[in-house]
């Protein structure tokens, strides 16, 4: 009898070969398994070493050592020779003795190489093995190691190898570099700290349970390996969680973040937004999507510090002012900033939703981790934080082009320097900051040619202006005014005085009140909809400019006319598209040419600007050299952010 159930278990094999290999006929992919030897090519391997015998999962074995059996398999290891074979009668016997007293015992030998594994003896165990749907096979293993290179696929892999070594555990895969230190650090582990025989079946044991739920979940079309998917869930939920949820509340709280894993897979997961979108005038969001357009709105704002004692949060309290003025029989606002120790950035939000809020503003970088569990939690709130580059479709975040502001600055400094050397205080490298350094830099040397720039940073030299003020220097860019209504000797540019008192200029304002009109309009009129719709998901930030009237520069009475006249000019051809400040030659301060100035720079190369202009003397500030406030604004933001080391937080496996 065990014979017998052994051919027709053959026969139903031989039936899913064979539909495997017509579907990758038909989507024109390769349709046997691949051999290891066609696809390792460049120089000779950097060495091998035997691993013994361990226990794979069988989605991690991917192919054979040669093409010796290429037609014998198909790409799944299901057979699709003919039940006559002699291929096939030892198939029928392995699976005899799989189905009899003793089964199959003896470890197959693969060879891994990138991670992956591939069979050099055994392919017909593991066909057999794998037609029961084994989840794991035993196997003597070898692994062959590339040689070092900066390919992001090699480097991601020692990066697995250091793992390995920490945690024995092959079942996660990562391809991009730095994901195996986040998920220690998500695990409130060192990067080197070595995971016991407990911890590793722990995390195996929830692994495995996030890996039916992913399977469940997810849609045949996605990408993205149970591993990084893990990595984005471990953003919102803790790791103690796969072990409390049942199945449907885990399932669920996977589909809360599913779009967030499907941008991840995508080249490109953040649209960066950097003008209003159109209105849907047509309605036909509303007619693909059944969404009604609400004629009013409850709007939440949600600071961090009270708006009398932080300028920043003044400036964003003052456009929701605006908002309320102009909107006022539109949208019923409501503030929350904390009152007591016991009101976090989760509990404020938590409670202005409870009270009704459709639309919440953030106004902080810091408050995305919360904005991104109630977006996991309210997914029909929309939810905003000023913040920049960050990749989550349920939060949208929103900064200004300053930089287009600073170049105007930049203009007024050269044109007033007499040759002299110009002070610049920036703020942190963060996404933005060294574009705005870069944009003052280019005005100050479309006024006076070779004109340079001395760098300081307030994260690392937080009395930055009193040392320029104590050297002599008369022209230095201060921080930016938080609002159009305000300038002071300290903020934006200005001259030292012979008294030593400092005389404002000029400076770059935000006037967020526009954005907040702008925005809540697009709700009301269906453009909110329409915004970053490229048929997949994506995690929108709006980077608005001159153009909209968010970014402005105030000038000072003090500032001469001439160039007064020169700002309105330039501002005014800025705003109408026909002014770039970057688009030009461009060489940075090491010489290297960056523009040839026949080309636009797109708005994610502008964002990410890491290095800084011709006739900036300064560098870069590094992570350990920043003080500690400034730190945790450039983990979230930074310009390295992803080369800098996750911080973890305790033990949680």
């Amino acid at each position: 009898m065990p014979m017998q159930e052994a051919v027709e278990q053959y026969q139903k094999a031989l039936k899913l070969g064979r539909k495997c290999y017509k579907d990758a006929v038909a989507h024109g992919s390769y349709p046997y398994l691949p051999a290891l030897d066609d696809c390792i090519v460049g120089p000779s391997l950097a060495g091998t070493t035997d691993l013994g015998v361990l226990e794979l999962p069988m989605e991690m074995v991917v192919g054979t050592r040669t093409d010796a059996r290429k037609n014998a398999f198909a790409a799944n290891f299901m057979p699709l020779l003919e039940p006559d074979t002699e291929f096939a009668a030892k198939w029928i016997r392995l699976c005899d003795a799989h189905l009899g007293d003793e089964g199959i015992k003896e470890p197959i030998r693969c060879v891994e190489y990138l991670g992956r594994f591939y069979v050099q003896e055994g392919n017909k165990r593991l066909s057999v093995l794998k037609s029961f749907q084994a989840a794991t096979v035993p196997a003597y293993v070898t692994r062959m190691l590339p040689p070092w290179s900066p390919e992001p696929e090699i480097v991601a892999y020692y990066e697995f190898l250091r793992f390995y070594d920490c945690a024995h555990i092959y079942r996660v895969h990562f391809d991009q570099p730095g994901q195996y230190r986040k998920l220690q650090a998500a695990l409130g582990l060192e990067e080197d700290y070595v995971w016991s025989e407990e911890e590793r079946l722990d995390f195996l044991a929830a692994f495995t349970r996030f890996q039916a739920a992913y399977e469940r979940v997810r849609r045949q079309e996605e990408r993205l390996t149970t591993s990084d998917a893990l990595l984005v869930w471990l953003k919102v939920y803790p790791f103690q969680a796969l072990k409390d949820m049942n199945d449907g509340e885990l399932d669920k709280s996977l589909e809360a973040v599913w779009p967030d894993v499907v941008s991840a897979a995508q080249p490109d997961p953040i649209a960066v937004d950097t003008v209003p979108a159109e209105p849907d005038n047509k309605g036909i969001m509303g007619l693909l999507f059944g969404k009604p357009r609400p004629s009013h709105l409850q709007v939440a704002f949600v600071y961090s510090h009270a708006p009398d004692m932080s300028n920043w949060v003044r400036g964003h309290d003052l456009g929701r002012k605006y908002l309320e003025a102009v909107m006022e029989d539109k949208v019923t606002i409501k503030t929350y900033w904390p009152q007591g120790e016991e009101d976090s950035d989760e509990a404020m939000m938590e409670q202005a939703i409870a009270q009704g809020a459709q639309v919440l503003f953030s106004t902080a970088p810091q408050q995305i981790g919360a904005c991104r569990k109630m977006a996991a939690l309210y997914p029909e709130v929309k939810i905003l934080n000023c913040s920049l580059f960050m990749p989550y479709t349920g939060v949208r975040t929103y900064y200004s082009r300053i930089y287009e502001a600073k170049f105007l600055s930049g203009v007024v400094a050269g044109s007033l320097c007499r040759g002299e050397e110009i002070g610049y205080i920036a703020s942190s490298p963060v996404f933005g900051v060294p574009a705005s350094i870069n944009a003052f830099a280019l005005g100050a040397g479309l006024t006076c040619p070779g004109a340079r720039i001395r760098l300081r940073w307030s994260c690392c030299e937080p009395e930055a202006l009193e040392r320029f003020n104590a050297e002599g220097v008369k022209l230095v860019s201060n921080r930016d005014v938080p609002t159009p209504a305000q300038y002071q000797a300290k903020w934006g540019l200005s001259r030292l005085r012979e008294d030593g008192s400092r005389e404002p200029l000029i400076s770059p304002f935000w006037n967020w009140g526009i954005f907040y009109e702008q925005v809540v309009g697009s709700i009301l009129d269906g453009g909110w909809d329409m915004a970053g719709s490229h048929g997949r998901p994506q995690a929108i930030n709006y980077w608005w400019g001159i153009q909209t009237g968010v970014v402005g520069v105030r000038c000072a009475p003090a500032l001469p006319e001439g160039c007064r006249r020169l700002v309105e000019i330039l501002e005014r051809d800025i705003a109408a598209g026909e002014l770039d400040p970057f688009r030009r030659v461009i060489r940075d301060n090491t010489g290297v040419e960056r523009s040839d100035g026949e080309r636009w720079f797109s708005p994610e190369e502008i964002l990410k600007m890491d290095w800084l202009c011709e006739g900036v003397e300064g560098e870069l500030p590094s992570f350990d050299t920043l003080i500690p406030a400034a730190q945790e604004m450039v983990r979230l933001q930074g310009v390295y952010r992803e080369d800098i080391p996750p911080r973890k937080e305790g033990v949680v496996l």
